[in-house]
């Protein structure tokens, strides 16, 4: 993997390159060695391992702006990327919105997160391979058939600019995503973690395959409003798509759910959610696209909506201080809060399940789309894993149901959290997320499967 010294070494030729060609420059380095196996119907069916590492440069010249990327190290592949950067720059109409690039003071650096695990970076394919045989050995003990992947390796990411600044950050991570069937059902579970260690494949082997067993020869229940039990997985992919809504950019754009409501009770009491880079079952740098320092911020305080993130143009539109969230520049999204922690309880899904007369489990949902930005209306549909929970017991799988549901009404009807755990979708990134247990959901309708 590419060190920090090499990372250096790259931003500062570039940085040399231009000086006196470019009003300002500021030059990023990715790597990843993130390696993957695939398996499916009880089979491994295929194993990569890319290494790529690549340079994005951004020059600023007579107010015009311009980003271009490559992935030649070389000295003369890094002058030809700034000359590339240029000569574009050249063509584009002049940026009024462009704000000069980031200058760091000794106060507002970025406190280094270490999120690199020496295991998990020499975890090859032979580890990968063993962990996958344990995933099989699961399914084809309960007759069923494992599809999924396996992934472990490392990235980095540094920044620097022509203003001084320079950060680094170097990463670790590995997930695994397991779906079990079997005839006419269907489990799945997930874990995305910065140390292998965490993932327990075995164990979520066994989640799937409890789910796939006790989902079979599922029943029809008729569409309409229930109590429904969340699990993780569930409720990180609904709100996944309501962050976007606590972004500066999207009020002065006119497009957030929250317009004129920050600082006003828009959520149920036992909702809390902040954006937080430094919680323990958290990931990612400690810096943004712009190199700004991430700052801990309590968006949502007890149903409150308390606070914005801001990237340094949101922040000067808002006159505030940006937040350390904006993202690479030039962009019109503008910032993104990427470290979210929603507050939970102590009720596990269990105690859910027993306290229900009547309702449905969800393990997960998928092809979530939005309906009403406005009003946050979200449709989609559950699977692999929809249970009907009759007397404080799961009675039968079910046929799945489309859900057309508010998401600012769901969090408004949140009868039980359970205890925060990091969870991994398939609609957004991993956040430390509860088990949430709704009333009035709104299954819009039946399938067939």
């Amino acid at each position: 993997m590419i060190t920090r010294q090499q990372c250096k070494k790259i931003i500062d030729l570039a940085l040399a390159y231009a000086r006196g060609k470019a009003d300002g420059i500021e030059v990023m380095v990715s790597a990843s060695d993130v390696a993957t196996s695939r398996f499916a119907n009880n089979e491994m069916t295929q194993n990569q391992a890319p290494y790529s590492v690549g340079i994005s440069v951004r020059v600023q010249k007579n107010g015009r702006q311009a980003r271009v990327s490559s992935d030649d190290r070389s000295p003369a592949g890094i002058r030809k990327l700034v000359d590339n950067a240029l000569v574009a720059a050249g063509f584009l109409e002049k940026d009024e919105d462009m704000l000069p690039l980031y200058q760091p003071s000794g106060k507002n650096g970025a406190a280094a997160t270490n999120r690199s695990d020496a295991k998990t970076a020499k975890l090859g394919p032979k580890d990968r391979a063993l962990a996958v045989k344990e995933i099989i050995a699961v399914a084809k003990a309960n007759g069923l058939n494992a599809s999924g992947v396996y992934s472990a390796g490392q990235s980095v990411h540094a920044i620097g600019n022509s203003q001084g600044l320079f950060e680094f950050h170097q990463e670790t991570e590995a997930e695994c995503s397991i779906t079990m069937t079997g005839g006419n059902s269907s489990g799945w579970s997930k874990s995305h973690q910065t140390q292998a260690d965490r993932l327990n494949p075995k164990r979520l082997a066994e989640l799937a395959a409890q789910k796939a067993l006790a989902s079979a020869n599922p029943i029809e229940l008729p569409a309409g409003h229930y109590t429904v039990i969340l699990e993780p997985s569930a409720v990180l992919d609904l709100l996944g798509f309501l962050w976007y809504d606590f972004a500066g950019t999207s009020h002065t754009d006119k497009l957030s759910c929250l317009l004129g409501k920050v600082g006003k009770k828009v959520l149920g009491d036992n909702i809390t959610i902040e954006d937080n880079c430094k919680h323990s079952m958290q990931a990612g740098s400690s810096f943004d696209g712009e190199g700004v320092a991430r700052r801990t911020l309590t968006l949502v305080e007890n149903g409150v909506i308390k606070n914005l993130v801001h990237g340094r143009r949101s922040a000067r539109d808002f006159k505030t201080e940006p937040t350390g969230h904006g993202v690479t520049e030039p962009s019109s999204m503008g910032e993104y809060p990427v470290n979210l922690v929603v507050a939970g309880g102590d009720t596990t899904v269990e105690e859910m399940i027993r306290t229900t007369k009547k309702g449905i489990l969800l393990t997960r949902v998928w092809y979530v789309r939005e309906v009403d930005p406005t009003a946050k209306i979200v449709t989609g549909m559950t699977r692999d894993g929809t249970f009907y929970v009759e007397d404080g017991k799961i009675s039968a799988g079910t046929f799945n149901f489309r859900f057309n549901v508010s998401l600012i009404d769901l969090l408004n009807r949140v009868v039980a959290l359970g205890p925060s755990e990091r969870t991994a979708g398939e609609e957004t990134f991993p956040a430390v997320v509860p088990a949430m247990k709704v009333t009035d959901f709104n299954m819009s309708s039946t399938t067939r499967f």
